[in-house]
């Protein structure tokens, strides 16, 4: 909730000083922006979307805006929302992942090099403890796709499917079925889930690429649920959406990190960085632009 408070806290701040005709030709200009990019999502046979966008949300209401057009605009391929307040209301279904923070506080917690090495594969083993099914989605970037796949045990080719956050998305979608069909198994009954910082045109180009080789979805986040951009009646920068995360920084005591195929992405204690570095090694990491 942090994060949605402080986005929404700085939206008003930004709004303060519109007035009603201002702000009329603000919302109407985002309405705009955003029909438009339904309409374009709609024009992709059996795309899947599902609403990630409530942590750097423009504002609650705009967030429920956005799910009600949505679900009025692309009908059956909106599959639902991460908001469960919002999923409710709507008759949706709740959607998610796990997140980054399990592999984190796993990695920090461990007593040897090795522990770390196996931490990623510890979480999975536990969280399938308890959740089958959509739900075993792996999330492998925490510490590098590359040094995961590299390291996994078979039977993590067994889960549903993996959500490649942080790198390019053709690249590290292509870079797991790859993976899956070393491992004997058939790409088009796995799922990809996408939601790194997507925008419409970059959901069509990986949904081009990927239709027919897998099935997908789209976790459509920030540029969903706070796209201001260009839509102030007077020139602005103070309603664009900004990058802002909440990581784990320490758990007992010890120092959290998180590495990302991004560098820009890393979180964590420079030292710690640098050991996890060594242990997990940079194959595969790109720098990228971070806008959100």
């Amino acid at each position: 909730p942090a994060l949605a408070i402080i986005n929404e806290l700085r939206s008003r701040a930004a709004m303060r000083s519109f007035g009603p005709f201002a702000l009329d030709v603000l919302y109407a200009r985002a309405k705009a922006k955003m029909w438009a990019k339904t309409e374009r999502l709609k024009a992709l046979p059996g795309i899947r979307i599902s609403d990630f966008g409530t942590r750097r949300r423009h504002s609650f209401l705009w967030q429920r805006w956005c799910v009600e057009a949505l679900k009025e605009g692309i009908g059956d391929a909106f599959t639902g929302t991460s908001n469960v307040l919002l999923a409710m209301d709507n008759d949706l279904e709740a959607l998610g992942t796990n997140a980054h923070e399990l592999p984190m506080v796993f990695g920090a917690l461990a007593n040897s090099e090795e522990e770390l090495r196996q931490s990623p594969y510890k979480v999975l083993q536990d969280w399938q403890r308890y959740y089958g099914g959509n739900l075993l989605i792996v999330l492998p970037d925490a510490f590098g796709t590359d040094s995961f796949l590299r390291e996994a045990p078979d039977w993590v080719a067994d889960w549903t499917g993996f959500r490649p956050d942080s790198a390019p998305p053709i690249e590290g979608g292509e870079k797991i079925i790859d993976w899956w069909r070393k491992r004997g198994k058939d790409p088009k009954q796995k799922l990809l889930i996408f939601s790194d910082g997507l925008e419409v045109e970059t959901i069509e180009e990986t949904y081009r690429h990927f239709r027919g080789k897998v099935r997908m979805s789209f976790g459509w986040g920030t540029n969903l649920t706070n796209d201001f951009e260009g839509c102030a009646p007077t020139e602005t920068d103070s309603l664009d959406a900004i990058s802002l995360v909440c990581k784990v920084t320490e758990a007992n005591g010890r120092p959290a990190v998180k590495l990302s195929d991004n560098p820009a992405k890393a979180t964590g204690d420079e030292k710690e960085i640098k050991r996890y570095l060594r242990i997990f090694g940079e194959k595969g990491r790109v720098e990228q632009l971070v806008k959100v």
